[in-house]
């Protein structure tokens, strides 16, 4: 059986009078006469639905009592402008088959409202509501972005490793990796696990940041990004925590903090451009739905100049506020997303970058300033969510950075390698880190960021 179908997207963008046409999609609702019948179809493409107008003496018609909200069915028929309001154009069906039915008494997903909180536990029906339709689709787009950003300013997407020996930050919070059997741990004389039985002979685990190797990929190649899936074992239940997220880590060669930053204003700005053109239905409905950014709100930031101010001028504007703050604020804390974000809704009244943060709050990796108290680091932060991005140059002075190894008491033999990129020919760099879903959370204004990511990972959570 071969099925070609027309995607509901392509028939309201393209459709003309009389075509004709398959649509296969999941049943929204049913209303039925005795001659005739309406089945509302989506099917995944767009936000809209297709009303299909299915009369008495069609083939399939018998089966119009099994096809309940949430089956699946195929109809084959004639497009035309629609009578009704709200919508252009309607099919007339000439052929119903039903694909998979969906018991009314069972399904999930009634005609109804359902909260987050219940869809997250069905997480694998939830794409199939109004909500995630959108999500789903403003993710898809936005990683569309990514690529077209990258690959058009002339970057390279490099593929690094998900498995590896290295922690960029140095957090400890990582995932191990291991073939060892967990009933018979194999022990050093010193009591302490032995990792030179395990599969890769010493202590694996899941990345953290492609940050690393992306250093060495843009000492070669030039400028260089990755886009793939990371992970921190952090027991955090917070709403914008994730276990395994999504990561932008773009690493330019030749570069300096200030050529950092303006590819981090282009990126966010550019992101927020390509939303509102690829996916102005799902923004609007989302908006409206869930009070977040608006199309104009985010049309307006994909055109914004990002204020920039240093860290030490930050914590003076912070000390100095009026409101009172649940942590508070002292030279030499990292900023709290509450510090953050009133930098950017009361005092720049828009999207801002923080640069210059104390050293000791930042890792090791970071480029030492002149006054040896701060590195060249920078955070961009967005009204409303607070950081959104990360990042600094990178420190390309061998006697540097390994002092600043060891005095963060890391492992200099391991890294050695990281080091060589120093000996050999080294170059000024910077880049940074943007998490993919907190840029989907913003856009798409849902505040949990479980809620943009099909299969959220977080401690305790393991389903689909």
């Amino acid at each position: 059986m071969s099925i070609r179908r027309h995607r509901i997207k392509d028939i309201l963008q393209t459709g003309t009078e009389g075509q004709q046409v398959t649509i296969c999609g999941w049943v929204r609702s049913r209303r039925e006469s005795k001659a005739f019948a309406f089945l509302v179809l989506n099917d995944g493409s767009c936000q809209a639905t297709l009303q299909c107008i299915v009369d008495q003496g069609i083939p399939g018609f018998d089966l119009l009592g099994r096809c309940q909200t949430g089956a699946s069915v195929r109809i084959d028929g004639e497009l035309k402008k629609s009578q009704g309001k709200g919508q252009s154009w309607e099919v007339h069906a000439k052929k119903l088959e039903l694909y998979g039915e969906a018991d009314p008494e069972t399904y999930p997903l009634q005609k109804k409202g359902h909260t987050l909180e219940f869809l997250r536990e069905i997480g694998h029906l939830r794409g199939r509501t109004n909500t995630f339709g959108a999500v789903w689709r403003l993710r898809n787009a936005l990683a569309y972005g990514v690529h077209e950003f990258f690959q058009s300013r002339g970057f390279m997407w490099a593929h690094t490793p998900i498995i590896t020996g290295n922690d960029c930050e140095g957090a400890g919070e990582i995932f191990t990796v291991t073939t060892l059997d967990l009933n018979k741990v194999p022990k050093t004389d010193k009591g302490a696990i032995d990792w030179s039985k395990d599969f890769f002979g010493k202590h694996a685990h899941l990345t953290v940041s492609g940050q690393l190797e992306g250093e060495f990929l843009a000492l070669s190649l030039g400028d260089i990004y990755t886009f793939g899936p990371t992970f921190r074992a952090e027991n955090s239940n917070t709403t914008r925590h994730l276990s395994e997220f999504w990561m932008i880590e773009p690493e330019l060669a030749f570069a300096d903090l200030e050529d950092d930053m303006k590819l981090a204003e282009d990126f966010v700005r550019f992101l927020c451009g390509w939303a509102v053109k690829k996916c102005p239905e799902e923004l609007a409905f989302l908006s409206e739905m869930y009070k977040g950014l608006t199309p104009d709100d985010i049309a307006k930031l994909s055109e914004s100049k990002f204020s920039a101010i240093t860290y030490t001028d930050a914590v003076k504007e912070l000390e100095k506020a009026s409101v009172k703050f649940e942590f508070p604020v002292k030279w030499g804390i990292d900023l709290q997303s509450e510090h953050e974000r009133y930098l950017t809704d009361h005092v720049f009244k828009g999207p801002c970058i923080v640069t210059d943060y104390p050293k000791d709050i930042k890792a090791f990796y970071m480029r030492q300033n002149d006054d040896g108290k701060t590195v060249a680091a920078m955070d961009v932060l967005a009204p409303r969510i607070g950081e959104i991005i990360g990042g600094s140059q990178r420190e390309e002075r061998l006697d540097l950075l390994e002092t600043r190894i060891r005095e963060m008491k890391l492992p200099v033999d391991e890294l050695q390698w990281f080091l060589d990129l120093r000996r050999f020919g080294s170059v000024p760099h910077a880049g940074f880190g943007l998490g993919f879903e907190r840029i989907v959370q913003y856009l798409s204004g849902m505040g949990n960021i479980r809620d943009v990511i099909p299969c959220p990972r977080a401690p305790g959570s393991i389903a689909f």
